[in-house]
């Protein structure tokens, strides 16, 4: 029992501090992306067809699910999606972390980096949801890595401000 009690709260602790972690990441990339060029911001869009990764998992759900979305609906289940994964992202980590404390020796960042390379750069572009790396500037890159590098230490920092707490 006791045992379970810890892994459900492993998993409460590691949505908050995914949720955190989102939140900053967002704030992170959006900072980094306004000053960017104009020319790089027109490539990136093209690249992506003016939708996001999560935009696209929405459609392809719904045509899965034999329905089409509208724009607005495209974007509210894309940025549902975005959340549902970075809190799911804050519930591995809290786990991962509460198995193997070593996981914890990076701060959160060597998790981000392998959250970057895993989703950003390899999942997003085989499951058709992105092209491939090739198709977007550096800067798209950079901002995906410090995104996710915000993300990995924020959901540290938080895992452990409950470990001081709880």
């Amino acid at each position: 029992m006791e045992r379970n009690r810890s892994v459900a709260a492993a998993i409460v602790k590691g949505a908050v501090a995914g949720a955190a972690a989102t939140w900053i990441m967002t704030q992170a990339t959006t900072w980094m992306y306004e000053p960017e060029s104009d020319d790089a911001k027109a490539r990136e869009n093209e690249a992506r067809g003016d939708r996001t990764a999560y935009e696209v998992a929405a459609e392809k759900a719904a045509g899965l699910a034999g329905t089409e979305l509208s724009k607005e609906q495209r974007g509210q289940a894309g940025m549902a999606i975005h959340w549902a994964t970075g809190i799911g992202a804050g519930i591995v980590y809290a786990l991962l972390r509460r198995g193997a404390p070593r996981m914890a020796a990076g701060k959160g960042l060597a998790f981000g980096t392998g959250f970057y390379l895993l989703v950003d750069e390899l999942m997003n572009p085989l499951l058709g949801l992105t092209p491939g790396p090739r198709a977007f500037p550096w800067q798209a890159h950079a901002r995906g890595l410090g995104g996710h590098l915000a993300f990995g230490a924020t959901t540290e920092l938080v895992l452990e401000g409950f470990d001081r707490v709880v």
